[in-house]
C-alpha cells in the first residue's frame, strides 16, 4: 500500500500541517495548495512544504488528517 503524506514543517522542524491519502492525484493536489500557501517570507525563513510516501498507516503521524 502506499500512502501520501503532505507536511508544512516550520524552520525549528516542528509539524505544523499534515494530510495523508492514499490517492496520488489528490496528494500532488494537496501538495501544490501546501507550497501555494507558504508566503515568501515563511519561505525565507525555512518553512517547507513537503510530500513523501510511506508503505503504511502507522507511518503517518499521529496529528494528520487521514483522507480515505
Amino acid at each position: 500500500m502506499i500512502i501520501w503524506v503532505n507536511e508544512q514543517i516550520d524552520p525549528s522542524g516542528i509539524l505544523y500541517a499534515c494530510i495523508a491519502c492514499g490517492d496520488e492525484t489528490q496528494a500532488k493536489q494537496c501538495h501544490e495548495s501546501f507550497e501555494q500557501n507558504l508566503t515568501a517570507e515563511q519561505k525565507q525563513q525555512g518553512w517547507v512544504a513537503t510530500l513523501r510516501i510511506v508503505s503504511s498507516w502507522d507511518d503517518v503521524p499521529v496529528n494528520a488528517l487521514k483522507l480515505n
